[in-house]
């Protein structure tokens, strides 16, 4: 069974604030329970970039784990539905430290919903000598990693993107997607994220016009609310007033 990480700021361990923080006393208690009740692994990692005074923790931090083989990475935000496509990205061949895996026809294939890293020493070391000093920018450096369509394993699709249900035709099938996919990266760039309880005037154009689609997207939805209150014990962010 694959190990299940969550990394977070060293300095959350350390902090002497009066008053702390509510969004990071919340982060905190989320961890507690990801340990106690998830077997979750928590991992607190120094700055691994500094830009303006600020720290930074790049995604291509993860390639310095090296007690793994393999790293799965699930851009957020998301839902994982099945995780037998995910197990098969740990035997998939490499031929660079990352790789990205791609919902294709949802964004033209040029960002990755799912990252594969092989961690090793030197290949964090010469990523993080090629970045420091820079301006970093996450969405940059993840459009410039090679890049992979979705890999279907026997009909089990490791990616799927909610932006591309408008896409599909009347030969789509909602219970069969929601069957066959791993995770499902909740990305509609019209609209806020998952996490917001966004009106609903607001969300109309990133909904599928289509039966079967709306179906599924509205499915997926309806479950990352449902295991963010079962899990978290959170409700849905109230949405910004200015959104």
């Amino acid at each position: 069974m694959a190990q299940r990480v969550i990394m977070y700021p060293k300095e959350w361990d350390t902090t002497t604030q009066e008053t702390p923080d509510p969004q990071i006393e919340t982060s905190k208690r989320l961890l507690r329970d990801a340990a106690k009740r998830h077997k979750v692994m928590l991992q607190p990692v120094e700055p691994m970039l500094k830009f303006g005074g600020h720290s930074m923790f790049p995604l291509a931090g993860l390639l310095s784990l090296t007690a793994y083989n393999r790293v799965i990475h699930l851009i957020p935000s998301g839902l994982v539905i099945d995780t037998s496509g995910l197990d098969h990205l740990f035997t998939l061949p490499m031929e660079s430290d990352m790789i990205g895996i791609s919902a294709g026809k949802a964004d033209g294939a040029t960002s990755p919903s799912v990252v594969l890293l092989k961690p090793s020493k030197d290949a964090f070391r010469t990523t993080m000598e090629s970045l420091a000093g820079t301006k970093y920018d996450e969405d940059e450096f993840l459009s410039k990693m090679p890049l992979l369509p979705d890999l279907p394993e026997d009909q089990v699709h490791v990616v799927a993107k909610t932006s591309a249900l408008k896409l599909e035709n009347d030969s789509f099938n909602a219970t069969a997607f929601l069957e066959s996919t791993s995770y499902v990266h909740m990305s509609d760039p019209e609209t806020l994220g998952p996490e917001f309880d966004a009106p609903k005037e607001s969300i109309a154009s990133s909904i599928p016009k289509k039966k079967e689609p709306i179906k599924a997207w509205q499915e997926v939805h309806e479950r990352y609310r449902d295991m963010r209150m079962e899990v978290c014990g959170l409700d849905l962010e109230p949405a910004p007033k200015s959104a």
